[in-house]
């Protein structure tokens, strides 16, 4: 195991205030609109679900099943097709905890392929598990995509761990099917693990576009998701892997003792409730997402010569490029002097080059629309001395 490793958005909180609240206007969020407790009842109510709501009215205090309770892991399975049972998931408090849960368990001792830029968790897990890494850059002419004669090339004796995130964070961009079906038929080849993080999908904003989860596509395969993205559930806390290869569960289950084992009851309850009324939430959400990347559109054609990005397929954020002549930090501290918050290219990358110097906008809010005319008016107030700069 190596040493502890910084944060990439340490920097990022201390400039946008997060300990004083954050901005007035956050475009930094990666979240759907989170749900309050008062529409959870709502939602099970209405579905009749009586029972669950006397459950989290009465449930002790105790703890719960190491790798989360029975009921919620049957419902999480309801998820995925026949070869995912409740046996075959694992609920943690977060996909974070997941993510470096997994890593502990599968990657400390081998060759681990990872892609950059992308979420500090799913890039830099195997390193801080103390196995050996190497990260493959992602490219914006690439439409951020994962090249496979790159991941071939990358592959050594001891390769047993591949690291993706599908949809991709920061860009919302998403691979073909046929490039998963190629990339599982290397792995399989190869012998090699493929970590997905699953935590966008769901939220694709053509339901055409959405990828077999990892999990039921590959016999080793692992999904890692999170109730913060497609259900808004940020401070229910729950996330989980699930996976078809039963030989690796007291695996993670060690590595898991270790870390936080037992999840909230009330939050695997919140979590319950969540599930049974994903239809209702994600509809509301997707419509929320669909609505604000329409102004995110207009945005883009309208300051097309200062800023440009690879269009978002799922998900609730975008990866953008600002063109004037600011780096994307400088371009987010002169942001934070207005009240916007956004998220710069050094929270996706320990070294940050002109080829990934992007910044990242999360839309997946109702405030988002408050948070685009605040941008919009801080770039009217700036653009003609930014084109003027760029003119010199």
């Amino acid at each position: 195991m190596v040493g502890p490793i910084e944060p990439w958005s340490k920097k990022h909180k201390a400039v946008f205030r997060a300990d004083q609240g954050g901005m007035r206007h956050s475009l930094s969020n990666s979240f759907a609109q989170p749900l309050s407790h008062a529409e959870l009842v709502e939602l099970t109510v209405a579905r009749g679900d009586n029972e669950l709501i006397e459950t989290f009215n009465s449930h002790t205090l105790g703890y719960t099943p190491n790798g989360g309770s029975l009921d919620l892991r049957e419902e999480i399975a309801n998820l995925y097709g026949p070869a995912i049972g409740p046996d075959n998931v694992l609920v943690f408090p977060g996909a974070q905890v997941a993510l470096q849960t997994a890593a502990f368990a599968l990657a400390s001792d081998c060759h681990t392929i990872t892609f950059s830029p992308g979420y500090q968790s799913v890039v830099e897990a195997p390193k801080h598990a103390g196995g050996q890494v190497t990260t493959i850059q992602l490219k914006a002419e690439n439409g951020w995509q994962v090249v496979l004669s790159e991941v071939e090339a990358a592959m050594q004796d001891n390769t047993r761990y591949l690291v993706i995130n599908q949809p991709f964070n920061p860009a919302g961009t998403l691979m073909s099917k046929e490039l998963q079906t190629q990339l599982i038929g290397l792995a399989r080849r190869r012998d090699v693990r493929i970590l997905s993080d699953e935590v966008y999908r769901l939220l694709e904003h053509d339901p055409e576009d959405r990828l077999p989860a990892m999990a039921d596509a590959y016999e080793q395969g692992l999904s890692v998701v999170t109730l913060s993205k497609p259900w808004g559930g940020c401070g229910v806390t729950i996330g989980w892997i699930a996976f078809q290869d039963l030989r690796i569960r007291p695996r993670l289950v060690d590595a898991q003792y270790f870390g936080t084992a037992c999840p909230s009851r009330a939050s695997e309850l919140q979590a319950l409730m969540c599930l049974r009324a994903g239809a209702a939430i994600l509809e509301k959400n997707l419509k929320i997402i669909r609505h604000n990347i329409a102004l995110l559109d207009a945005f883009m054609a309208k300051y097309s010569d200062l800023f440009e990005w690879v269009r978002p397929k799922a998900g609730a954020v975008a990866f953008v490029k600002f063109k004037g002549p600011l780096s994307s930090e400088e371009f987010g501290e002169a942001l934070a002097g207005a009240g916007i918050s956004i998220k710069p290219a050094y929270c996706f990358a320990e070294h940050v080059t002109p080829a990934i110097d992007y910044f990242r906008v999360g839309y997946g809010e109702a405030s988002i629309p408050t948070a685009l005319e605040a941008l919009s008016a801080f770039v009217e107030e700036h653009q003609a001395m930014w084109r003027l700069a760029l003119s010199s």
